[in-house]
């Protein structure tokens, strides 16, 4: 563009308007870095041509206009980028979390659960999944209220949230119903399993005390030969430790109930 403007000695502004549209580009496409260098090679191309052409003194002039329209076009547009970036990762973060713990939501998981899939498949990793469900949450919801409720569920996520380590996914799938994917064996998951009910057991800021949990654990490849034969093996599981009195750990396969605890009962007295 400035060697056509200099070729044809057109130093007019409708000329200079052409320089807009590298620079409206670099700003709304491109990295900072890029525009930075697009801003530079505009300028010197546009002192390039207005100098010889128009002389020093009105050179000067035009082509501090030039810079001046430019770096505020440029700024503009960029402000402008950033703001539909910062708008954009809030949307997906609200897309792919639950929006009353935080956690991920069935969405995020089903993602996490393919790419963990596809992980194990190539790398040969173990898989875990624990599925945990809330014991007697409808009787904390109607002896306490939803608001409650509520608090409980929250309660559960950061449980969940300290337990999970680096490559863990928790997720809300619904209700009280939650689940923790584990790059790990099913001795890790024993181990993250007790932590969690721990970690549960140590809120005694909850209405009725601290929750009971059911929690159901399968493996890939022992229990399991795909992601969703873990999951409906870690769902067995789960169905197995409720149905044997809720307030246990079962494992996929074995169906092995440890480590029983109290099931949560509201406190009745008046």
């Amino acid at each position: 563009m400035a060697a056509l403007n200099f070729a044809t000695h057109d130093a007019s502004t409708g000329s200079q308007l052409f320089y807009l549209w590298p620079i409206l580009y670099a700003a709304n496409f491109l990295s900072r870095r890029v525009l930075h260098f697009n801003l530079l090679l505009v300028f010197a191309g546009e002192a390039a041509t207005v100098f010889p052409v128009l002389g020093s003194r009105r050179g000067a002039s035009d082509w501090v206009a030039m810079v001046l329209a430019m770096t505020m076009a440029a700024t503009v547009v960029q402000s402008l980028r950033d703001r539909a970036d910062r708008l954009r990762d809030v949307l997906e973060q609200q897309a792919h979390a639950d929006h009353l713990t935080g956690l991920a939501n069935r969405r995020h998981f089903d993602e996490a659960l393919a790419g963990a899939g596809g992980w194990a498949g190539r790398t040969g990793g173990p898989l875990a999944l624990l599925t945990i469900d809330l014991d007697h949450f409808k009787t904390i919801n109607d002896t306490f209220g939803h608001a409650e409720g509520d608090r409980v569920l929250r309660a559960v996520a950061d449980a969940m949230r300290e337990v999970a380590g680096d490559t863990g996914v928790a997720a809300r799938l619904g209700g009280d119903e939650f689940v923790l994917l584990l790059r790990a064996g099913p001795h890790d998951a024993m181990k993250v399993a007790g932590a969690l009910r721990a970690a549960i057991a140590d809120r005694r800021d909850l209405p009725g005390g601290p929750p009971g949990v059911s929690i159901g654990i399968a493996a890939l490849p022992g229990d399991a030969g795909t992601v969703q034969d873990l999951v409906a093996a870690s769902d067995a599981a789960l169905y197995e430790a409720k149905s044997a009195g809720r307030g246990r750990v079962a494992v996929a396969g074995d169906r092995l109930n440890v480590d029983q605890v109290p099931s949560f009962v509201p406190d009745q007295r008046p």
